[in-house]
């Protein structure tokens, strides 16, 4: 059921009500997805199962005390990593890969765009 125009109105007014008094939060609510703490969890979960196995590798021939920690330390990771993955789903993970890969392709142009804005100018002041 679609808003009426009083209620898009009174919507629109709260919005801006939000952004004038704490522009911080309303940042953080703009930015802030269903995704982001099981994305980030995730992250986390692949950084500390890598680190988990490449200290049972390293660990494997001095102690197997150490190794064994390692190797209790990639099993959590792992659960975790599986457990995190399943929170975010099918969805959260395109929605991760393409927002990933649109900021890697804002920066990537971004930076060559500034590059191509400096030597313009450069080229304008040089000729003056």
């Amino acid at each position: 059921m679609p808003l009426s125009e009083d209620e898009e109105r009174i919507l629109n007014e709260i919005e801006d009500q939000l952004y004038e008094t704490d522009p911080d939060l309303a940042r953080e609510v703009s930015e802030t997805t269903v995704y982001t703490h099981p994305l980030r969890n995730l992250k986390w979960s692949i950084a500390g199962f890598v680190a988990s196995v490449v200290m049972m590798i390293l660990t494997l021939s001095t102690s197997y005390i150490l190794s064994f920690i390692g190797f209790l330390g990639m099993l959590g990771f792992a659960l975790a990593l599986e457990r995190n993955a399943r929170h975010l789903g099918r969805t959260g993970m395109q929605q991760a890969s393409q927002s990933a890969r649109g900021s890697a392709l804002r920066q990537s142009f971004g930076s060559t765009t500034a590059k191509m804005r400096e030597r313009f100018q450069r080229g304008e002041h040089g000729r003056s």
